[in-house]
């Protein structure tokens, strides 16, 4: 692992709390973010001991497991993410579980094995500051086929086709949030799962410009976050959260 300790006089470590019923998974796990710089708040089994414990410790950031006892963590996911940033940390990739995790508040989705340490930091650091909310590839196309799968409130024939997953235009359903083109195939990328540096690569424009425009889509959308943001793209009729920096 390459990620280094803050420095001496550098800005206070991340507090992270971390949820997770496997005890052997949950000490590698403290032990890897201690060694990353991360400071490790507590520790829970359960979803209702996080909460119990979130609320107390008020921690930056909750890393939070799926499949745990008493409380799970896509149910404990909508109190926490009213305290703190919540990244889920997760085996599952079930594409209903992924979505409603989303759909409660967290800002993003990894599974375990499609990250390593240096990755999972530079997540959590993101997620922290609002710069980014990091799904893995699986993550992303789960989260995408369940928002597909939830019909739009105003869908007036079920027999519609899929709208295409990636067009620098938008569908004639996507009139009403007031995108550019440019935006739109900003939008589309996000849905993807692309990150502001593969946008940024792929339209051949800077990472700076890619922000803005990020900016604007959440303003336009009215969220806070690229998986509230992706539900809005799709035509789900979930209420947006309260706007925050992309």
């Amino acid at each position: 692992m390459s990620v280094p300790p803050p420095r001496p006089g550098a800005a206070p470590p991340i507090r992270a709390l971390v949820v997770e019923d496997n005890p052997i998974v949950r000490s590698g796990l403290v032990t890897l973010l201690r060694a990353a710089g991360v400071e490790v708040a507590g520790e829970a089994v359960d979803g209702r001991h996080a909460i119990e414990l979130a609320e107390r410790l008020r921690p930056d950031i909750v890393l939070l497991d799926v499949r745990m006892p008493v409380l799970d963590g896509v149910a404990a996911a909508g109190p926490l993410s009213r305290i703190a940033k919540v990244l889920m940390l997760s085996y599952d990739t079930d594409a209903a579980v992924i979505g409603d995790a989303i759909r409660n508040g967290a800002s993003g989705y990894l599974v375990h094995g499609s990250f390593d340490m240096d990755e999972l930091v530079t997540a959590i650091r993101d997620t922290v500051g609002g710069r980014n909310s990091p799904l893995s590839p699986q993550a992303s196309m789960a989260v995408v086929a369940a928002i597909r799968r939830t019909p739009p409130a105003d869908a007036a024939d079920p027999a519609e086709p899929p709208r295409p997953e990636h067009a620098g235009t938008p569908a004639p359903g996507r009139a009403g949030f007031g995108l550019t083109p440019r935006e739109c195939a900003v939008m589309d990328l996000i849905a993807r799962g692309r990150t502001n540096a593969e946008i940024a690569a792929e339209l051949v424009i800077s990472e700076f410009t890619v922000k803005n425009h990020v900016n604007r889509i959440f303003a336009k959308l009215a969220v806070g976050t690229r998986g509230a943001a992706i539900a809005r793209w799709l035509r789900t009729d979930e209420p947006p959260p309260a706007p925050t920096d992309p």
